[in-house]
């Protein structure tokens, strides 16, 4: 089985952040990392992880079964991974079942992303699988949809997304950092958040609120670096 593509001490920090943060460092960093409409299915707890990924497409289109295609990739992916499941193609049309969560959890991987419609959410919920995606459907993926590869280059949401960058996700979506970016990223991120932080317990203890974000520069704080 696949090992971690990050230590403890990554993702722990990464857990201390929100999808918000991150998000700012990406736009610091001129980063395009933050996929739009892929949200939450369910309550859950936040999610980071190395991507694993799937491209999934109309039936007929590629010779793989997408069963046989989810399965491998989930296997490939390993312990620590978020499935990355780009359906864009097939929008719509299920793009995660059950039997691929139960398969999922019990490989170890923290959770889905999915840029189309996922099923079986009671299922998920029982798991403890976080999934996000872009709906709810009832129907199944055979018979619908074929995969076109895994562990390759994919996009969701317009998001390039690649085998081992960074994934997180909670309440407010998803972002995915590059693997490479992930250490710069994490360092911004950071000091969002305790910009912020500071800046509420500022606001609280009676600081004029204008006064206070001029001081930081906050309207300026994600200019390119």
């Amino acid at each position: 089985m696949a090992q971690p593509v990050y230590d403890e001490k990554i993702i722990s920090q990464f857990l201390a952040l929100s999808t918000p943060n991150v998000s700012d460092a990406l736009d610091r960093l001129q980063i395009a990392g933050a996929p739009q409409g892929i949200l939450p299915l369910f309550a859950s707890q936040k999610i980071v992880g190395h991507a694993a990924t799937l491209k999934l497409v109309p039936a007929g289109e590629a010779p793989e079964s997408a069963v046989n295609g989810t399965l491998a990739a989930i296997m490939k992916g390993g312990r620590g991974a978020v499935l990355m499941i780009d359906a864009s193609s097939s929008a719509g049309v299920n793009s995660y079942g059950g039997v691929a969560g139960a398969t999922s959890k019990h490989n170890g991987l923290v959770g889905c992303v999915s840029d189309s419609l996922i099923r079986d959410v009671d299922e998920y919920k029982a798991y403890g699988l976080p999934v996000y995606a872009k709906g709810i459907t009832q129907q199944s993926i055979r018979g619908r949809s074929a995969c076109a590869g895994h562990g390759i280059e994919v996009a969701l949401g317009g998001v390039t997304v690649r085998p081992g960058d960074l994934v997180i996700g909670d309440d407010n979506g998803v972002c995915v950092v590059p693997q490479d970016k992930v250490r710069e990223v994490l360092e911004f991120a950071q000091m969002v958040k305790s910009t912020e932080e500071r800046l509420i317990a500022k606001i609280r203890a009676g600081e004029d609120p204008i006064a206070a974000h001029e001081r930081v520069k906050y309207d300026s704080l994600l200019g390119a670096k």
